[in-house]
C-alpha cells in the first residue's frame, strides 16, 4: 500500500511538472510575440523621430540664412520642454556631465 501511494505522488507530481512545462512554454510563446511586437514598434517609432529629426533640420536657418548642418548639431530636449540645437561636442560634454550625476545618484 504505501508502495502504490509513493507510486500515485509521484505520478501526480510528473503530471504537476509536464503541466507546468505545458504552461511555461505558451508563456514563452506569447513573451516571444509580445516581444517581436514591441521590437516593430520600436523600429517605428525610431523612424518617426529620424524622419521628424531630418524635417525639423531641414526647416532650420542659422543667423545667416544658411541651412544647419545636422552633423555638427543636435536637438536638445529639457526635461521642462525647452527645445535647443546645440553643437554636437557640447552635447557630448553635457551628456557626460548627467551620467556622473546618475551614476553619484546610485
Amino acid at each position: 500500500v504505501a508502495a502504490q501511494k509513493c507510486r500515485k505522488r509521484k505520478l501526480n507530481a510528473i503530471l504537476n511538472l509536464e503541466e507546468d512545462v505545458c504552461n511555461l512554454q505558451t508563456q514563452k510563446e506569447s513573451l516571444k510575440k509580445e516581444h517581436s511586437q514591441c521590437s516593430k514598434l520600436i523600429n517605428q517609432i525610431k523612424q518617426k523621430l529620424n524622419n521628424l529629426y531630418h524635417d525639423i533640420f531641414s526647416r532650420l536657418r542659422d543667423d545667416q540664412g544658411r541651412p544647419v548642418n545636422p552633423c555638427q548639431y543636435v536637438i536638445h530636449c529639457n526635461s521642462n520642454g525647452s527645445v535647443f540645437i546645440i553643437p554636437k561636442h557640447l552635447a557630448k560634454s553635457e551628456q557626460k556631465q548627467d551620467n556622473r550625476k546618475e551614476q553619484k545618484q546610485k
